[in-house]
């Protein structure tokens, strides 16, 4: 399947469908999110969304809610699509991930603004910074989300190079919390390569 392709109610399993073959569809899902999760620092994480993820997510939802009638459905479809990259980006989910939860509630105020201070490279060109949360508030006057949406646009030249194997390099620059993984390990680069067309 290309990977710009949107899912369609083609491609999902029918709930009956999907509890034969879960197992085996979890598996293969969990093995290649392993290549898109990226941890910056301790608290942080990116995790690429993709087509398969998405799939997953869906089937999932669908299971959870017993959903099986078309509008309901389509919801579905609607609501995860938008998160598949459309081949001259990369979509995550970001997450702050602090078990302790007045710790988390501390860092959360300390954080505000963190989604504007995540940063991306590829080799020497310029930073990119991402789009956060495009249709959603995720920020009070008192702390940010634990959870924000990420977008990353890359120009054309910047997508050639990570296809003819240039490093890419991720960080976030936060007053609060500045780390890198400079460059990013070499299976997650190359799914993300996997993501431009």
């Amino acid at each position: 399947m290309e990977t710009v392709n949107k899912l369609t109610r083609d491609d999902l399993f029918s709930l009956e469908k999907y509890a034969e073959v879960r197992p085996e569809f979890r598996a293969r899902v969990m093995a290649h999110k392993k290549n898109r999760q990226l941890p910056i620092g301790p608290d942080a994480t990116l995790y690429f969304e993709d087509a398969l993820t998405m799939h997953y997510q869906i089937q999932e939802m669908l299971r959870a809610e017993r959903i099986f009638e078309a509008a309901g459905i389509q919801e579905e479809l609607d609501a995860y699509n938008p998160l598949i990259p459309d081949g001259s980006n990369w979509k995550a989910t970001f997450m702050i991930e602090i078990p302790d939860e007045e710790e988390r509630k501390a860092q959360l105020h300390k954080l505000i603004g963190i989604e504007r201070h995540v940063w991306a490279q590829v080799a020497d060109f310029a930073r990119i910074t991402p789009i956060s949360d495009e249709d959603l508030d995720r920020e009070t006057e008192d702390k940010t989300s634990s959870v924000h949406f990420m977008r990353f646009e890359l120009t054309a030249e910047m997508a050639a190079a990570v296809k003819n194997g240039a490093a890419i390099s991720i960080g976030i620059d936060h007053p609060a919390y500045t780390h890198a993984a400079e460059p990013i390990p070499q299976n997650i680069r190359d799914s993300l390569a996997e993501d431009l067309n």
